[in-house]
């Protein structure tokens, strides 16, 4: 059977520190160090377009929040890990409902040239550093028509006016494109661009998303694995693999395809996160398809994430799940 073979198996996290509009931008080397030395090869960059502008003008560039992606880069080159770029929010469209953008990424021309401005910067910014150190993810999770009014053909256009844009500046540049219906939905009309697509790793969401607020989920059941009952479907490993095939079919295609983010909440019990994870990593390393967790540290992740049901390691001054991070190094 082929698999994906386009892109590395890239296997690391999802750094937050420019995530959204109150961000600093101030990455943590430490961060760095620590992945590298636990194995791990690629961090995605979850940003907002906001912070690195000035007087809400998308034209008019604050540099010293550019230098800081920049750093960003920089320690990805020291440490050898591949760095992602992502606009989680960018000129006319994010899931972070924290602000109203001025206009429509998909429906209207100003949000797309603006898009495409910000990175056309960015490949100007970083042309002459190989893509084997540095990718470029559009857009975070585009949603779907239901949601915002976005069509499959609203999405292809402004991903593909996105592309030139880019290969204008940087005609090797990984490009990479998440799923639509928030990075699940694979998109095969896209495969002759030759870009990398990317899925996600929050299904069932009764198990990602457990107590989760910001997607009703504190009334949800509590969930288990396997044999969990989601929008009154039955999950298990064979659903969960079901789930996973127009993506091995798009990688059979010749598309790079990876899982940039994944993880459970911190009120989903522990032992349900584990043996569901295990499950997904073993699916997606079975079609060669990376995964970045998210996140590093925090509520989806391997340190800090305050879980009740862990008996946390103590890591420079942090609580190191250490069973959630030996499952992953299992994959690295």
């Amino acid at each position: 059977m082929a698999v994906q073979s386009i892109l590395p198996r890239w296997r690391g996290f999802n750094l937050l520190d420019a995530f959204t509009t109150r961000s600093d931008g101030n990455f943590h080397e430490d961060d760095f160090r620590w992945i590298a030395d636990w194995g791990f090869n690629f961090v995605r960059i979850p940003a907002c377009y906001t912070l690195w502008i000035e007087n809400n003008d998308a034209y008019q560039l604050h540099e010293p929040m550019l230098e800081k992606m920049d750093r960003v880069v920089h320690l990805g080159q020291k440490y050898g890990i591949h760095v992602c770029l992502n606009f989680h929010r960018g000129p006319g469209y994010s899931v972070n409902r924290e602000r109203k953008e001025p206009y429509n990424l998909w429906k209207d021309e100003q949000a797309l040239r603006a898009f495409c401005f910000h990175w056309s910067t960015f490949a100007r910014r970083y042309q002459g550093i190989p893509s084997s150190q540095l990718s470029f993810n559009l857009i975070n999770e585009p949603a779907n028509e239901q949601y915002d009014g976005m069509t499959r053909a609203d999405h292809e256009r402004v991903v593909r006016k996105t592309t030139a844009a880019i290969r204008e500046v940087d005609p090797d540049r990984i490009i990479i494109a998440d799923g639509t219906n928030w990075g699940n939905t694979a998109l095969p009309e896209l495969a002759d661009l030759k870009i990398a697509q990317a899925c996600r790793a929050y299904t069932p969401t009764n198990i990602s998303h457990y107590k989760a607020r910001w997607v009703n989920g504190e009334n949800w059941p509590e969930p288990s694995w396997p044999g969990t009952m989601n929008d009154g479907i039955y999950w298990d490993r064979a659903r969960l693999e079901a789930h996973y095939q127009p993506w091995a079919d798009l990688a059979r295609q010749g598309v790079g395809v990876i899982c940039g983010e994944g993880g459970a909440f911190a009120f989903t019990p522990h032992k349900v996160v584990l043996a569901w994870l295990r499950d997904v990593l073993e699916i997606l390393s079975g079609h060669n398809i990376g995964l970045a967790l998210w996140e590093f540290r925090g509520s989806f992740g391997i340190l800090d994430s305050r879980r009740q049901d862990v008996a946390y390691e103590d890591w420079h001054g942090h609580k190191l799940d250490r069973p959630l991070l030996d499952l992953l190094k299992e994959f690295a």
